[in-house]
Parts: C-alpha cells; structure tokens; sequence
C-alpha cells in the first residue's frame, strides 16, 4: 500500500515529529508509513486521513494484490 502522508505533511509545513504526537505514536512510525515499510491499522489510517481532513482513500493508495 502507498500513501500520500509525505506529500500531505510536507504541503501543510508538519514535521514527521509533530504529526507522530499528535496520533501517538514514534516518529519513527510517520516515517516507516511514508516509506511503504509499514501499514498502518485502520484506526491510525483513519485518525491520519481525519487529522487532514481527507478520506482514508485520499491518503492511502490501495494496489490490488493479484495472486498467479
């Protein structure tokens, strides 16, 4: 799953550090969300899709997973 979490932040001048106090939890989570190494449950994708006032779909792009 991708996301649009840097993108959003960075437009809204929020530091990684700021948004990770504000969902409580690490920086160290924003940043492993943002490079694609961690997805989040659906209460924190939630939380972060409300916090900017967006969908959950706006933030997060969902890829089909397409098994052969």
């Amino acid at each position: 799953m991708k996301n649009r979490i840097e993108e959003i932040r960075n437009e809204r001048g929020i530091r990684q550090d700021e948004l990770a106090k504000l969902m409580g939890v690490s920086r160290q989570t924003i940043s492993s969300l943002e490079n694609g190494r961690y997805n989040p449950s659906i209460l924190l994708a939630h939380k972060i899709a409300k916090f900017f006032g967006m969908t959950i779909e706006d933030v997060f792009i969902f890829e089909d997973l397409q098994e052969d």
